[in-house]
């Protein structure tokens, strides 16, 4: 049985006619009647005699209308607490490189919580690989990464836009007054990069190794605080993105090299998958996030 059959049965018992079941309902008698006919065989009951013009209900649909009527309505009742909700509710899985979340995520969670306090929001960490894969089968709504692009026809790109890297310093660094600083002038230069696996330590190597310059690492870690500070301690050069060291250019705790080489290629973007479907919650925040980060 299906709603539809119920929605037949029960109007006509309110109006005692196929005939102006069908103009009210708008399909054609035919239709009505064999919705009719397919709900009686699948119940095993006959729920109205017609003789001649006269449609009048047997005893056993009169027992079976409540409960069609109040199927009725607590499928209405469904359909209201899916779609007519104020608010976003739910859950909400974004995939996030840990890079991001000192960047531009907390800005966007913090209003987003404000604004949809009901929404439960899970964070999973991960890679622009690790985000293909978990796109592809539906284990985080969207994907908010940072690093080289992510294109591909199963993904939307909802915002995406260059993101400007810094290659950094600390105040006495010989290289700050160099006009121009190139690959190989940082063969031996100590560095503090994120852990392997992230895109932008990847693309940087990358450049490193066509000028056939091996990076001389002395630590690494996911903690972009922790790069910051240990690469204002003196221990070595850097590269972040220039949103994350905003505070220490302006202070003059880091100081940006004048880097000549190749461009790092990296971009900012919140992905989907194109066949997921658009939850209020995330429709939410898709649209702050492409409004706070579009300022």
């Amino acid at each position: 049985m299906d709603f539809k059959q119920l929605n037949a049965f029960v109007t006509i018992s309110r109006l005692h006619s196929f005939t102006g079941a069908a103009e009210m309902l708008g399909y054609a008698q035919s239709t009505i009647t064999n919705q009719i006919k397919l709900l009686e065989d699948e119940l095993g009951v006959k729920l109205f005699e017609r003789i001649g013009k006269s449609v009048t209900m047997t005893h056993e649909g009169k027992k079976l209308l409540p409960y069609a009527k109040q199927m009725m309505k607590l499928s209405e009742q469904f359909k209201n607490a899916a779609f007519s909700e104020e608010k976003p509710t739910g859950t909400l899985t974004i995939g996030a490189a840990e890079s991001l979340c000192v960047i531009r995520l907390p800005g966007i969670l913090k209003e987003y919580r404000r604004l949809y306090p009901e929404v439960e929001v899970s964070l999973k960490f991960g890679s622009c690989a690790d985000f293909r894969h978990f796109l592809k089968n539906n284990i985080i709504d969207v994907a908010f990464s940072l690093g080289t692009k992510i294109d591909s026809e199963d993904f939307i790109n909802e915002v995406q836009f260059d993101e400007p890297m810094l290659l950094l310093a600390y105040p006495g660094h010989h290289l700050i007054s160099k006009e121009k600083v190139y690959p190989r002038d940082i063969a031996d230069e100590p560095m503090v990069l994120t852990e392997m696996g992230c895109s932008y330590r990847a693309a940087f190597e990358n450049i490193l190794s066509e000028y056939n310059v091996k990076s001389n690492l002395v630590l690494e870690t996911g903690s972009v605080q922790a790069i910051k500070q240990f690469t204002m301690s003196g221990l070595g050069i850097t590269l972040l993105p220039k949103v994350a060291v905003e505070d220490e250019l302006e202070s003059g705790r880091l100081i940006p090299l004048n880097w000549a080489g190749p461009d790092f290629g990296i971009v900012s973007q919140v992905l989907y998958h194109k066949d997921k479907w658009i939850s209020p919650a995330l429709k939410a925040f898709l649209d702050l996030s492409k409004n706070i980060m579009s300022k």
